[in-house]
């Protein structure tokens, strides 16, 4: 066996490399549009965390309008 790698690279190491090479691509594809997802998913929760606020400070203006609810006793029920 030599110790020297040969100029020509084999079928199987072109091969390898090919594979690596996609491989690398295809995982900054990959990573690339699962931030892009993370960055969608960050802007709908701030957009519904608005509308919910902006909800419940609508509820809380209009509780706040109504009338106090008037406290009512209770009717004894007659003996049987």
């Amino acid at each position: 066996m030599s110790a020297r790698k040969s100029a020509v690279p084999s079928p199987e190491g072109i091969a390898r490399t090919n594979r690596q090479r996609l491989a690398a691509e295809e995982g900054v594809r990959a990573m690339a549009d699962a931030e892009r997802q993370a960055v969608d998913v960050r802007k709908n929760m701030a957009r519904l965390r608005e509308l919910r606020q902006a909800k419940e400070a609508a509820d809380a203006t209009l509780q706040a309008s109504l009338p106090a609810p008037t406290v009512t006793k209770r009717k004894k029920k007659p003996p049987q």
